[in-house]
């Protein structure tokens, strides 16, 4: 059973001006498009052949031999999660459940987008920025470089995720990443998706 590439929540234009076709056309065209193609190159006539994706990511983790297949498949997990961590008209202050776990966790939606900022900002080269849930229900920020992912960390759940590879934002904002996160945060998150994955 190969993995597919799985459809966007939305059309391709349905993010401008805040993220360009142009970049989705690249970004989930073409970058997402090859993860998915290369992962399906390396578990042909291996024991992860039949696997779903969330299986090949968690159980190639660490095994360096399997490296390249984490990496692919992880990549492939990451932008899909990347995609519904975003929706039209979305950003700015959330409400209802996931608001009172930021304003709890971090002390005010105002300190989580300057954690998150500095986690996002702070990753050197490519990676990603994280809110996870703990076990005891409290949030966190993290970041994770090149392909890896908390989705192999039993600990926590993501709840959404920034893309931070240059990719995702240069043909819109060239090198200013802080420019790009802050438009991430005022327009882009999808609240709705991250409470849906709180337990």
């Amino acid at each position: 059973m190969a993995i597919e590439l799985p459809d966007l929540p939305y059309a391709r234009d349905a993010l401008a001006p805040t993220i360009s076709e142009n970049t989705l056309n690249y970004h989930y065209g073409k970058h997402h498009q090859a993860y998915v193609n290369k992962l399906n190159d390396m578990i042909k006539d291996t024991d992860f052949e039949d696997a779903s994706l969330v299986a090949i990511v968690k159980n190639t983790a660490g095994e360096k031999e399997r490296q390249g297949m984490f990496n692919n498949a992880a990549q492939v997990w990451n932008h899909t999660f990347y995609w519904h961590s975003m929706t039209p008209k979305g950003g700015g202050k959330p409400s209802g459940k996931i608001a009172k776990a930021i304003d709890e966790s971090f002390g005010s939606y105002d300190k989580f987008c300057e954690a998150f900022k500095a986690k996002g900002g702070g990753q050197f080269g490519s990676g990603w920025a994280w809110l996870v849930q703990n076990e005891d229900g409290s949030l966190e920020v993290r970041n994770t470089p090149n392909a890896k992912t908390p989705l192999t960390d039993e600990s926590v759940t993501p709840l959404l995720t920034m893309d931070v590879w240059e990719h995702a934002y240069y043909l819109d904002y060239q090198n200013s990443r802080p420019n790009y996160m802050n438009s991430f945060l005022d327009k882009l998150v999808n609240w709705e998706f991250a409470e849906q994955n709180m337990s």
